[in-house]
């Protein structure tokens, strides 16, 4: 197994580290400003940083085909992840933000050329953002099997969506155009044979925001809402793939995505650590500082052996991928995302634990990095599916 980075990475990593100090920093606090001023308004901020990511050739980094974006292999890609895993702006400017890149993952192989022009393409340009919605308020949607928001076909070939979606993220984002959207178009057919994916215009009639929803109080640029399909009409045309076709179209995007989380989470996970040592080092109780506590070094160096071990079984996972197929490496993803999620929700919590009153408060990131990936110890199947996995793999081995 090889992991190194190839020269062309290893440039990448340099570029994005300096475009981060020198272009989003300066303006930050600005983009954050009119963000909270204008949420239903693009941001000319981040359009002026697109545009410079773009020149500087920092631009679709996640994108693996070579026909789509750059074609960086996943192990190059994954320390310019980790590197935006902390900066959620770095990861926009460069349109890698999720959830638009990883419907890329569905579209780019599974998408006709009409839905690849129509709505790919200028997604690809960083002109409008997607959502992908799946998860359903009246279902254990972790059971994709249960998924229950119906499409059913009319006779003049067309489709008729009704049902309900929740925890949709990225749909308030004012440049969100489309959703791709998972519905059961036969409850009869085989578990895996159930579901197609439509992909849905935003303004499509009958198409409705109930509401925006937060996780653990947080509510983020883009929101995570609750959505209506009261008989919502698509035509043919909207099939991404072929009827019966969802799961597969799901697993495609959704193991790509897993990796790119726990990628990202790698690079909380360091900053987190960061924040820990230095606030260890300048807080002082009962006559020593923190960082002299035995406690505090055990909390250190379990993070940093926690940490190395994570970042090595994601490479893994992504060499696989790289030089096997994403199918390949399924076994490997579900690993990577129980393991690296608990390694980082720890050693956030530890952080939390170290900076007190503050860890729990918005002057430092540290809480709602906490609430997200609690969420994501949920998302992209919850924990539990993945070990339910893991252990069956290893009983059909071993018995």
């Amino acid at each position: 197994m090889d992991f190194s980075h190839s020269t062309r990475s290893v440039e990448l990593q340099e570029q994005l580290r300096r475009f981060i100090v020198e272009a989003i920093d300066p303006i930050r606090a600005d983009l954050d400003q009119h963000r909270t001023q204008h949420p239903t308004q693009p941001d000319p901020l981040m359009t002026r940083l697109q545009e410079e990511a773009k020149a500087a050739g920092l631009w679709n980094l996640c994108i693996r085909d070579p026909a789509w974006g750059p074609g960086l292999s996943f192990v190059d890609y994954a320390p310019l992840a980790e590197i935006m895993g902390a900066d959620r702006v770095a990861q926009e400017a460069t349109n890698c933000a999720a959830p638009s890149n990883i419907n890329a993952d569905a579209l780019i192989p599974y998408g006709s050329d009409e839905q690849k022009g129509r709505w790919l393409e200028p997604q690809l340009a960083g002109r409008i953002r997607s959502a992908f919605a799946m998860t359903e308020p009246d279902a254990a949607s972790s059971d994709a099997a249960n998924i229950s928001l119906s499409a059913v076909e009319r006779g003049d070939g067309s489709w008729v969506l009704s049902g309900r979606k929740w925890y949709i993220s990225g749909v308030l984002d004012p440049l969100c155009a489309y959703l791709l959207v998972m519905a059961c178009t036969d409850p009869e057919a085989p578990s895996h044979g159930r579901h197609t994916v439509f992909l849905v215009p935003l303004d499509t009639p009958g198409l409705r925001v109930v509401r925006d929803l937060p996780k653990f109080g947080f509510y983020d640029h883009g929101g995570h809402v609750e959505l209506a399909f009261d008989d919502v009409v698509v035509s043919s045309d909207a099939i991404v793939g072929q009827v019966g076709g969802g799961f597969a179209i799901g697993q495609a995007r959704l193991g790509p995505a897993r990796v790119q989380h726990c990628m990202r989470s790698i690079g909380i996970a360091e900053d987190a650590l960061s924040r820990l040592c230095r606030r260890a080092d300048a807080r002082s109780t009962f006559g020593l500082r923190l960082s002299e506590r035995s406690n505090i070094w055990d909390w250190i160096a379990d993070a940093r052996i926690q940490i190395e071990a994570a970042r090595l079984l994601t490479l893994r996972t992504a060499w696989l991928m790289d030089t096997a197929g994403d199918k390949a490496a399924a076994e490997q993803m579900s690993i990577l995302k129980v393991h690296v999620l608990d390694t980082v929700f720890a050693v956030v919590d530890r952080a939390v634990q170290v900076h007190g009153a503050a860890g729990v408060s918005d002057d430092t990131p540290l809480a709602n990095w906490y609430a997200n990936l609690r969420s994501l110890k949920i998302a992209d199947g919850p924990e539990e599916v993945h070990r339910m996995a893991i252990a069956r793999r290893e009983l059909r081995r071993n018995t």
